[in-house]
C-alpha cells in the first residue's frame, strides 16, 4: 500500500491542492447536509397548520430512518472507494425530497420524504470525515477537521442569511429552492476534490501498513469492549436528546408570536449560532491536541444545559435569538471534536467509519426521540417545561462525562 503522508503541516495540504476543494465542499454542502431541519417545523406549523405533536412525529420518522442507515453506511464507507459518488447521490436525494415538499400535504407523503432525506443524509458526516482522514492523515486530522467544521458553519450562516432574505420576499417556500442551489454548488465542489489522493486504509482508521494489520475486530466489537467508547456514546445520546428539539421549539414559539416573520427570525437564530461556531470550530481544531479533548467537550455539554434554563426567562424574540447564539459554542465544539474522539478510540482497528456510524445511530435515537418527547411535553405542560426538561438531560450528560470519561487526547499530546 502506498501511504500518502501529509502530516508536515497545513501548508503541505495546501501545496497538494487539498485545502481549497475541501473548504468549498464543506461550505456548500452545509445546507444540504443538515436538511430542512427547523425550517420544516415552521413550514408545517405556519403554512400547513399542523399541530406540534404531528410535527414532532414526522421529524422523528425521518430521524429513525437516519438511525437505521447509519451503521450500514459506516460499513459501506469503510469498504468503498467510491465515496465521491456516495456523497453526490445523497445530495441529489435530499434536494429532490426537499423541493417536493410544497406539493406534499398528507402526513404519509411528508413522512416518506423525511425517511428518504434521513437515510441519504446519514452519508455526509462519516464520508466527509473519512475523506479528510484519508487525505491528511491522523497527525493533521484534528486541525483539518476543525477547519472543515468552520467552513461548514460558515456555509450554514450564508444559507441562513439568504433564507431569511428570500423568505421575507417570497415566503417560506423559498428555503426549499435555496437548498437545491446549494446542492448543485456542492456537487461542483466535489469534482475538485483530489479523490485519487485519498488513502483508503487511512480513511478507515488503519494507521499502519495494511500488510501488518490483521483486520479481525468488528465495529460492533470495538463498541462493546471499549468502556470509554460506551461512556462517550451515552453522553452524546443524552447531548442530542437535549439539543435536537431546542431549535425547533424556539422556531415554533417565534412562529406563534410572529407568524409573518417566523422563517426570517429562524434564519437569524441559525445565522447567529453558525457565526459563533466558525471561530469555535477553528479554536477546537487548533487546541484539541494541546488542551485535551475532555475539558473542551465538557464546556460544550455545560453550555447546552445552560441554554435549557435561559429559554424560559423570556419569550422576547431578541432574547430567544441571543440564547440561541450559545448553540454556536456547544454545537461548534461537538462537531469539531466528535470524529476526533472516535478516531482516538478506534485507532488502528480499521473500523473508524462503522464505529462512527454505530455511535451516530445511538445519538440519532436520542435526537429522534427528542422532538417527539418535547412535542408531547409542550402539548401537556407548555414550552417552559419542555426547555427545563431538556436542560436537565444536558446537565446529566455533563456530570457523566466529567466523572467517567477519560481524556482521549492524552496520548496525542505526549507524542
Amino acid at each position: 500500500m502506498t501511504t500518502i503522508t501529509l502530516g508536515d503541516g497545513q501548508n503541505n495540504a495546501s501545496k497538494n491542492g487539498i485545502d481549497r476543494p475541501l473548504d468549498s465542499l464543506n461550505f456548500f454542502l452545509a445546507d444540504v447536509r443538515d436538511g430542512l431541519g427547523p425550517y420544516l417545523a415552521i413550514y408545517l406549523l405556519s403554512v400547513q397548520k399542523w399541530d406540534e405533536l404531528s410535527i414532532g412525529l414526522v421529524m422523528t420518522v425521518g430521524g429513525i430512518a437516519g438511525i437505521v442507515a447509519q451503521t450500514p453506511v459506516g460499513a459501506l464507507i469503510d469498504n468503498s472507494k467510491h465515496k465521491k459518488a456516495l456523497i453526490i447521490f445523497a445530495a441529489i436525494a435530499v434536494t429532490i425530497c426537499s423541493i417536493a415538499l410544497p406539493w406534499l400535504t398528507s402526513f404519509q407523503a411528508v413522512a416518506l420524504s423525511q425517511i428518504i432525506t434521513g437515510a441519504a443524509g446519514s452519508i455526509f458526516q462519516p464520508a466527509l470525515a473519512a475523506i479528510t482522514l484519508g487525505l491528511v492523515g491522523p497527525k493533521m486530522f484534528a486541525k483539518r477537521n476543525g477547519r472543515n467544521e468552520a467552513f461548514n458553519h460558515a456555509g450554514n450562516a450564508f444559507a441562513a442569511a439568504l433564507a431569511g432574505i428570500f423568505a421575507w420576499e417570497f415566503g417560506p417556500i423559498a428555503v426549499f429552492y435555496l437548498m437545491a442551489a446549494m446542492a448543485v454548488a456542492s456537487i461542483l465542489s466535489m469534482m475538485a476534490v483530489p479523490f485519487n489522493r485519498v488513502d483508503h486504509q487511512l480513511a478507515r482508521g488503519l494507521h499502519e501498513d495494511a500488510s501488518e494489520v490483521e483486520d479481525k475486530v468488528s465495529g460492533f466489537r470495538v463498541l462493546i469492549t471499549c468502556r470509554p467508547l460506551l461512556i462517550f456514546s451515552l453522553c452524546v445520546v443524552l447531548f442530542h436528546f437535549a439539543n435536537a428539539a431546542m431549535l425547533p421549539l424556539v422556531g415554533q414559539k417565534l412562529a406563534l408570536a410572529n407568524p409573518s416573520l417566523a422563517t426570517t427570525l429562524m434564519s437569524v437564530c441559525i445565522l447567529v449560532a453558525q457565526l459563533v461556531m466558525v471561530p469555535v470550530a477553528l479554536l477546537v481544531g487548533a487546541k484539541a491536541d494541546i488542551w485535551g479533548r475532555k475539558p473542551i467537550f465538557l464546556v460544550g455539554l455545560a453550555v447546552l444545559a445552560l441554554r435549557g434554563g435561559l429559554y424560559v426567562v423570556s419569550d422576547n424574540p431578541y432574547w430567544l435569538v441571543a440564547v440561541q447564539s450559545l448553540d454556536g459554542i456547544g454545537a461548534g465544539i461537538f462537531g469539531a471534536l466528535f470524529p476526533i474522539i472516535v478516531n482516538d478510540l478506534t485507532k488502528g482497528t480499521g473500523h473508524f467509519n462503522i464505529s462512527q456510524g454505530a455511535i451516530v445511530t445511538a445519538l440519532g435515537i436520542g435526537a429522534s426521540l427528542s422532538t417527539a418527547v418535547a412535542g408531547s411535553i409542550v402539548v401537556g405542560f407548555g414550552y417552559s417545561a419542555a426547555f427545563l426538561f431538556l436542560g436537565a438531560v444536558a446537565a446529566l450528560s455533563t456530570i457523566i462525562y466529567a466523572l467517567y470519561m477519560p481524556d482521549t487526547g492524552s496520548t496525542a499530546r505526549s507524542q
